[in-house]
């Protein structure tokens, strides 16, 4: 079993191990969950502009060498609040929901995690216990590189410290945007109105609309904006009577982009 697969899930990733003599460029498996889990960063097909994934060829190749590559299915915990911080994760595919809970068991969703985003780094790099909870919610690959391991390629390449800064800096304008919308917008409409614009922002737009997958429950809806599952049913219909959203299954589209930016700005 990878030293990545949290305690805590029941549900086991498919996994390659890196080469032992650090040839990794033909690790290519079929994974069951539509995707190919590849050993390789430097041909993978899913690389984008991601934390690792703009690293200079050399500096690619000792990543390589490093990580350890998991097919996660959906619900799997990579790691959960307070665990001792093994390493970062680095999502390849899919989505990871990031969040927090208190002693009474209320909960609030910080964001969704996008591909080439890197999780755990802050408490890798400052060797403490996790901050969040960290479960997929859809499958998902994820690369994991051990946190001495990381921490030696960073020395041996000094140049990712501009990508550690980026990406710390990136998290904490995240977070606190997200403190911004939970605790200073007055209402559950202008929450909501803000979250579903953040979600669409990186959608390309058809004649009609922002169109994107929606597929968080109310309840999780509820978890984002710091509300109920009924306050989330219930604006919801509201957006949609008022025409400002249509819902199909899974698919959400935006009519009205403009109403929804005066009631998230109020």
């Amino acid at each position: 079993m990878n030293p990545q697969t949290a305690l805590w899930s029941a549900k086991a990733p498919v996994s390659i191990r890196p080469s032992t003599t650090g040839d990794v460029s033909d690790q290519i498996l079929k994974g069951p969950y539509g995707f190919e889990v590849n050993g390789n960063c430097q041909t993978c097909r899913l690389r984008r502009n991601g934390f690792f994934c703009q690293l200079t060829a050399p500096a690619l190749k000792d990543f390589d060498a490093l990580k350890f590559v998991s097919a996660y299915p959906q619900g799997a915990l990579l790691f959960i609040e307070k665990q001792i911080s093994r390493g970062v994760y680095v999502l390849c595919e899919g989505e990871v929901k990031l969040s927090i809970s208190s002693r009474e068991g209320k909960k609030l969703s910080l964001r969704i995690v996008k591909p080439g985003d890197v999780l755990g780094l802050a408490g890798t790099l400052a060797d403490m216990p996790h901050e969040v909870t960290a479960e997929t919610t859809r499958p998902s690959q994820v690369a994991f590189v051990r946190r001495d391991d990381f921490l030696r390629f960073l020395t041996r390449h000094p140049e990712a410290y501009l990508a550690v800064a980026k990406q710390l800096g990136a998290h904490y304008q995240v977070a606190c945007e997200q403190l911004r919308t939970v605790a200073l917008s007055a209402s559950a409409e202008g929450r909501l109105a803000k979250m579903l614009l953040d979600f669409s922002a990186a959608r390309q737009g058809t004649k009609q609309g922002a169109r994107f997958n929606w597929s968080l429950t109310h309840d999780e809806i509820g978890n984002f904006i710091g509300t109920t599952r009924e306050t989330v049913t219930r604006t919801l219909s509201a957006f949609k009577s008022r025409h400002l959203v249509t819902l199909r299954g899974s698919s959400l589209l935006i009519l009205d982009r403009a109403a929804l930016e005066s009631l998230a700005a109020a």
